[in-house]
C-alpha cells in the first residue's frame, strides 16, 4: 500500500495538493496527514476529486518520526522535520499491527510553498 503525506499551509487550494502529489510522480493508495489538516474542506475536497480515502493521524502518531528532510517551523511544531514524510510513513502503517515502512518519495513542496507531498510503501510484517 502506496500513502501520500500530505502538508499545507492555511491558503492552499485543492490544485495545490494536486500540484505536491504530482510533483512525487506516484501514484497512491490512500492520502494522510494530521486531524487538522485531514479534515480541512481542502483536503477533503481534493480526496473526493481523485478519489482517494484520507487516513487521518493524531499528532501524536507523526511526533519523533525519523524524517529525511527537516523543516524547523515543521519540527518545533510537530516533533518530526517534515510533517508530509512522518505521515506517509505513519499512514502507511496505519492499522497494522508489526507493519514498517518506507519513504519512496522523500517530500517535495510546490513552486508557491503552499503544498507539501511525500510517498511511502507498507512493509508487510
Amino acid at each position: 500500500m502506496k500513502v501520500a503525506g500530505i502538508g499545507f499551509r492555511a491558503a492552499a487550494t485543492a490544485a495545490d495538493l494536486q500540484a505536491a502529489l504530482a510533483l512525487t510522480g506516484e501514484h497512491v493508495d490512500a492520502l494522510a496527514s494530521v486531524a487538522e489538516k485531514a479534515g480541512a474542506p481542502v483536503m477533503q475536497a481534493f480526496a473526493r476529486s481523485i478519489g482517494l480515502p484520507v487516513i487521518t493521524l493524531r499528532e501524536q502518531d507523526i511526533a519523533g518520526e525519523q524524517t529525511l528532510t527537516c523543516s524547523p517551523r515543521i519540527k518545533a511544531r510537530f516533533g518530526t522535520g517534515s510533517l508530509a514524510e512522518a505521515a506517509a510513513l505513519a499512514g502507511a502503517r496505519h492499522g497494522v499491527d508489526g507493519a514498517r515502512a518506507r519513504l519512496l518519495a522523500p517530500r517535495v513542496v510546490t513552486a508557491d510553498g503552499l503544498a507539501t507531498a511525500a510517498i511511502a510503501e507498507r512493509l508487510e510484517p
